[in-house]
């Protein structure tokens, strides 16, 4: 960068959004950042946050006077902000992340629009009064994919598929916003469309703030409550480490020749692993039985019933919690990576294989108990 930039994002406090805010502090020293933050409401006997306090938890003191916050939410008019913040910013906005979203697979569809669509929606149109704009990234997901099989493509979007949730299905609809935006011959908004698959902790520490996902299965089978996989041996898991998807995206914000495309940040055909690798890897770190594979049509209209009645506290908790997790042990898909390779190649910006840091993942989990303790990482 040859001149001083402000970059909004919204969703900074998320796992990858805090990630990214310490990648562009670090190694974007001309970049000043507007973050968005929601203030957060207390609960019962407990006093909230504001956006500002929320910030000042991740963000470092060494770098507090490149940050500006503003307490927003994308989910309101003007995205919560009042007029005279909402003309600064755009009036000095050059480039913006749009990270924020639910990522909750059980809200409403009505629920997941409200946040997702038109959230994006109002990002859109702040960038496109923005008199500086340079460009936008929106992250979203590799999963708009819903339950497609085989190579999914980077220019892909609606091809018939179904959705798993309101997660995935609203996240297609926002994108298919975003293309309509950024498409050269439909809209002029100079923007990047991220695709993210499952991210998790960092690839050199392990380092994680959020235990959902893979993890949530990970912890019953290590703690030996659970072995049985309602899913396929051969199901992919396409998992990226958090330090490469914030790298990527701070990276292709300012890539010109991204402008307009669709990128997957996956592990792909190369760096994806299955189901059953995952699992022999975990069962040998965690001296555990080896995993057991049943149909998940057969689990799911017979077996469940039947434990779900025989079974009670903590392995019931399991078969309820479990259920969100069922369709992510059955996937046969595989994400192109051709656009991402191209881009982000050249700068030696590549995932790692999957097996090549689950171990510090699973060390993580086992210092930290899962998310209970801190731990010191050096």
């Amino acid at each position: 960068m040859k001149v001083e930039e402000l970059i909004l994002v919204t969703g900074a406090t998320g796992f990858l959004g805090v990630q990214l805010v310490h990648e562009l502090l670090d190694h974007y020293p001309q970049a000043k950042l507007a973050l968005l933050i929601r203030d957060r409401a207390g609960k019962a006997g407990q006093g909230g946050q504001t956006g500002q306090q929320r910030a000042d938890s991740f963000v470092p003191a060494v770098h507090r006077s490149r940050v500006q916050v503003y307490s927003g939410d994308v989910s309101q008019p003007n995205c919560g902000l009042d007029a005279a913040a909402w003309q600064q910013l755009s009036s000095e906005t050059t480039r913006v992340i749009h990270c924020a979203a639910t990522v909750r697979f059980d809200h409403t569809l009505k629920e997941a629009r409200d946040i997702n669509v038109e959230g994006t929606r109002r990002m859109l149109d702040f960038a496109a009064g923005a008199k500086q704009l340079r460009s936008l990234a929106y992250v979203g997901t590799a999963y708009v994919a819903g339950e497609r099989t085989g190579l999914v493509r980077e220019d892909e979007l609606a091809v018939g598929q179904s959705y798993r949730n309101t997660y995935e299905q609203t996240k297609a609809e926002s994108e298919a916003l975003v293309r309509s935006r950024i498409d050269s011959k439909l809209g002029s908004l100079p923007g990047v469309i991220l695709r993210p698959s499952i991210i998790v902790g960092d690839s050199k520490t392990g380092v994680t703030s959020s235990f959902k996902m893979m993890y949530w299965p990970l912890k019953i089978y290590a703690r030996r409550l659970w072995r049985t996989v309602p899913g396929f041996p051969d199901a992919v898991l396409d998992i990226v480490p958090v330090d490469f998807v914030a790298a990527a995206t701070a990276r292709l914000l300012f890539e010109e020749a991204a402008l307009g495309e669709t990128v997957h940040l996956c592990a792909g055909p190369r760096g994806s692993a299955t189901i059953q690798q995952v699992a022999k890897r975990a069962a040998e770190y965690f001296n555990a039985p080896e995993a057991r594979y049943v149909d998940p049509k057969l689990f799911f209209a017979a077996i469940r019933p039947l434990l779900f009645m025989a079974l009670w506290g903590r392995k019931r908790r399991v078969l309820r919690d479990g259920r969100a997790y069922r369709d992510y042990f059955t996937m046969r898909m595989q994400f192109d990576t051709t656009n991402a390779e191209r881009l982000l190649g050249p700068a030696g910006l590549n995932p790692p294989h999957v097996l090549d840091y689950l171990d510090r993942l699973f060390n993580y989990c086992v210092a930290s108990d899962w998310g209970r303790k801190a731990v010191s990482v050096q």
